[in-house]
């Protein structure tokens, strides 16, 4: 008996240390490159550069100016935007996807969705440029179909940054909600056409109930990626795009004020995590749910 005990001992002993060894590089991954340059974020923005102590200037900087929180209000308010129109646009993909198709035509559709994350994002957003450019294809095309007298300049506009972020957000939306319609079961919104319901009575009470994790995972993903977006805003909407991130970039790299970009930096995470809880809290969802 004691040398069952003690085998027994040894065994939960090495299945830990096991699981120790693999949580290891997940453990020094967030604390190095999650937590301690948080910290330190943290730690410049209340730092004083010139008495030294802590204040809170930067961020009253950032009140005191409506440059700042006029680009701060514009890039939430697009984030959202953006989040909801890459919902509305990628639930019927996903959809068709996961129910509609049988087969390999359902791998096929998927592989489609990946094939333009397979570049980078900056040469996707330049392939955007191209298309949209006044000597560009579509401004070409306008021209010879006699749609156009002259070139027509389609970038730098709200739309087009709208455009882009959708666009370069996409998939993000598309997974998780195909792995959610995946798992609905077609008995069901076959008993409820059997109940007497129709289309939107099947969407409304049976298909978005059960793909409610996967359109708040979804709108978290895209939030996220969009609120702190930095290439396609500054690309496709040019020097006036007004994009809180480019402000981040001005403050850290243009004029060296670290504290300044720190206390910005800060703000925008305070933003994106209110938003994510409120959406958490409206959906009724967690998010370890949510996330799980």
């Amino acid at each position: 008996m004691l040398v069952s005990s003690s085998t027994a001992s040894g065994s939960r002993s090495r299945i830990k240390l096991g699981m120790w060894l693999l949580l290891a590089p997940l453990c020094l991954w967030l604390l190095l490159l999650i937590i301690l340059p948080h910290i330190e974020l943290l730690s410049f923005s209340l730092s004083d550069p010139d008495e030294g102590g802590l204040t809170l200037s930067f961020y009253g900087e950032f009140f005191n100016e409506p440059l700042y929180w006029r680009t701060f209000l514009r890039t939430a308010i697009m984030s959202i935007l953006a989040t909801a129109l890459t919902l509305v646009i990628a639930f019927p993909v996903a959809f068709f996807i996961a129910k509609m198709i049988k087969g390999r035509s359902k791998g096929i559709l998927f592989a489609m969705c990946l094939i333009p994350f397979w570049v980078s994002e900056l040469v996707r957003t330049f392939g955007w440029m191209i298309l949209l450019r006044e000597s560009g294809v579509i401004s070409s095309g306008l021209q010879w179909l006699g749609l156009a007298d002259s070139g027509v300049e389609l970038l730098y506009t709200d739309a087009t940054i709208m455009l882009g972020l959708v666009y370069s957000a996409m998939l993000f939306m598309v997974v998780p909600l195909v792995s959610t319609l995946d798992s609905l079961d077609d008995s069901y919104i076959e008993a409820g056409y059997d109940l007497g319901g129709n289309n939107w009575n099947i969407m409304r009470e049976i298909i978005i109930p059960h793909a409610t994790p996967g359109i708040v995972s979804g709108c978290i993903i895209v939030f996220m990626l969009s609120l702190g977006n930095y290439l396609t805003p500054v690309l496709l909407g040019g020097k006036d795009s007004l994009w809180f991130t480019e402000q981040i970039y001005t403050q850290f790299i243009t004029r060296f004020n670290w504290e300044q970009g720190s206390a910005f930096g800060i703000l925008l995470l305070l933003l994106s995590s209110l938003i994510v809880w409120l959406g958490l809290k409206v959906t009724g969802q967690s998010f370890t749910k949510t996330m799980g």
